[in-house]
């Protein structure tokens, strides 16, 4: 019974593995969003943001502070006119106390902010810097999503690739076994059997190198999802013919308003006001209300903290009322940077919103293109593998070469080449027009 249970606990812990290190494409991007460090420091950035609000807004608060003070007087002179020692008039002679003494001050201060118009400005650019980390962290999202989707796009092209590559070398092979038994019973000469090898060799070498490039791909999409490029991952997700037809081209207009790029711009506008405001309200004047409550006491011996000795206490209450004056026309020049400043924001937002509207219909274009050019590599692709169907079934049947059947296979896998490549260009181009039309949110 134990041994059963533990198999059963051991099949579970391993399912649970394995269902772990299994991602469907919007799992990989959910993943990363959690994981990926761009979006852990996009994630802490915006609580750094909050901190920063609160912080700003304690100014506003009351400040309450505390102090104790204590004073051991080893040596102290009481200074008298020189006139009473009979010295010069003006001068002052000092008399050294012999005894002890020791002094304590105890206090508490507190003091309120009542009106001060950088603080009230700074606040509400406090709130929007807030706005400004959780923008940030939005488009470090979408920048991922598409990163993710990207290496993902990759490593399942590559695995069609690579299954094509498998049963064009399978089929090679054969091709060459056939091509040595006929030479060494004299039926073919040496040149075939040579150009078979060659083409052999050539595609065994394509397929290697699509080996390592698909462990490359598979460690680039790893580190895009922030997991550890030496664990082990299997995706579900695969490319079917309906998927690949299902491929369109928006007609949609963009709407750069519903780019996150935009938006940013117009949240660093804000700033940019903000900031302009705050240097303006420096004419202002600022009131601060403040108080101390404190006790002291002297006395001969080191006894502080008798409580029956008296202390003598002390308060007040008052208020500053501050205003600057002059200050070397400093506020002038501020307010002269900040509104440049802002100019050059809004010139920023004119060429993003130009330059957003140009990249929606540069990546419309480039998936038009791509669509067609997948299209006519498919074309290529099944002409190809009719070609080398047809060239395989005169070999054999002894009325065609095998010229024709190494030709026609490296037509084959330069055709499988190109479409795959296509394919690849697709994928990308249909995710870029998404994220240039706002569509990934």
């Amino acid at each position: 019974m134990k041994h059963a249970l533990l198999l059963i606990f051991l099949l579970s812990v391993f399912s649970v593995s394995a269902q772990e290190n299994t991602f469907s494409l919007q799992q990989a991007i959910e993943y990363a969003y959690q994981h990926q460090s761009s979006m852990l420091n996009a994630a802490l950035d915006e609580k750094i943001a909050n901190a920063k609000v609160k912080e700003t807004a304690g100014v506003g608060y009351p400040q309450i502070s505390a102090s104790f003070d204590a004073k051991d007087y080893f040596t102290l002179n009481y200074l008298f006119p020189g006139a009473f020692a009979g010295g010069e008039p003006g001068t002052f002679v000092g008399f050294p106390i012999s005894t002890p003494s020791y002094s304590a001050t105890a206090g508490v201060q507190a003091s309120q902010l009542l009106f001060d118009g950088t603080y009230l400005v700074g606040l509400q650019a406090a709130k929007t810097y807030r706005e400004l980390s959780q923008k940030n962290l939005t488009r470090t999202r979408i920048e991922t999503a598409v990163a993710v989707s990207k290496a993902y796009y990759g490593v399942l092209v590559n695995s069609e690739r690579m299954k094509l590559l498998d049963a064009n070398v399978t089929r090679l092979q054969k091709l060459k076994d056939d091509t040595k038994a006929l030479y060494d019973n004299g039926f073919v000469e040496k040149i075939d059997h040579d150009r078979v090898v060659l083409a052999y060799n050539n595609l065994s070498t394509d397929r290697d190198n699509v080996k390592r490039l698909m462990k490359l791909n598979d460690y680039y999409l790893k580190f895009q999802m922030g997991i550890d490029v030496n664990s082990s991952i299997t995706l579900t997700d695969s490319l079917t013919d309906e998927q690949i037809r299902s491929i369109t081209v928006s007609a949609e207009k963009p709407d750069v308003t519903q780019r996150v790029e935009y938006s940013l711009l117009q949240t660093q506008k804000r700033l940019m006001s903000l900031d302009l405001r705050r240097y303006r309200s420096n004419y202002l004047p600022s009131l601060v209300l403040y108080g101390n409550l404190f006790t002291t006491e002297q006395r001969p011996k080191f006894n502080i903290f008798d409580s029956g000795e008296k202390w003598y206490p002390t308060g007040f209450v008052g208020a500053t009322l501050s205003l600057s004056l002059f200050d070397g026309t400093q506020r002038e020049h501020r307010i002269q940077q900040a509104r440049l400043n802002l100019q050059r924001t809004e010139n920023d937002i004119i060429n993003t919103t130009n330059a957003l509207a140009l990249e929606a219909e540069t990546n419309r274009t480039q998936l038009l293109n791509s669509l067609s050019s997948l299209n006519t590599q498919k074309e290529n692709l099944d002409l190809a593998n009719e070609v080398v169907r047809v060239s395989k079934l005169k070999y054999d049947q002894g009325v065609g070469s095998n010229l024709e059947v190494t030709t026609a296979e490296t037509s084959l896998r330069e055709a499988q080449t190109n479409y795959y490549n296509a394919l690849f260009d697709a994928l990308v181009a249909k995710v870029q027009l998404d994220k240039a039309l706002g569509n990934i949110k």
